[in-house]
């Protein structure tokens, strides 16, 4: 179901570009069916699978604006051996930040 919410596209510096679904997703309709928004743990999810990443813990997971259906995303990615360091931006706006390390 997840996947089905998303489109994703590894640029070529390794930034990932997310396009999401409408707000016609199970995901946006119960969550919440009069004003959709993107959970947290979904937006984790959508890094994680678009990255092909095994996630192991979460360091940091700041979410700072609203994310909408068919918002586009840009994510800045920075790695160290097994740790990610994802900055999410909207329009050049940051909407969010993660960290996590995979296996």
């Amino acid at each position: 179901m997840i996947r089905s919410l998303y489109t994703s596209s590894v640029q070529d510096n390794g930034d990932v570009i997310i396009h999401l679904s409408d707000k016609s997703h199970p995901l946006f309709e119960a969550h919440f069916p009069q004003y959709p928004i993107l959970p947290g743990f979904a937006l984790i999810d959508i890094l994680a699978e678009s990255l092909l990443d095994d996630i192991v813990t979460i360091h940091k997971s700041k979410f700072i604006r609203n994310i909408f259906p068919n918002d586009i995303l840009e994510c800045e990615i920075s790695s160290n051996e097994k740790k990610r360091k994802i900055k999410v931006f909207r329009n050049n706006e940051k909407v969010s930040e993660v960290v996590y390390e995979t296996k």
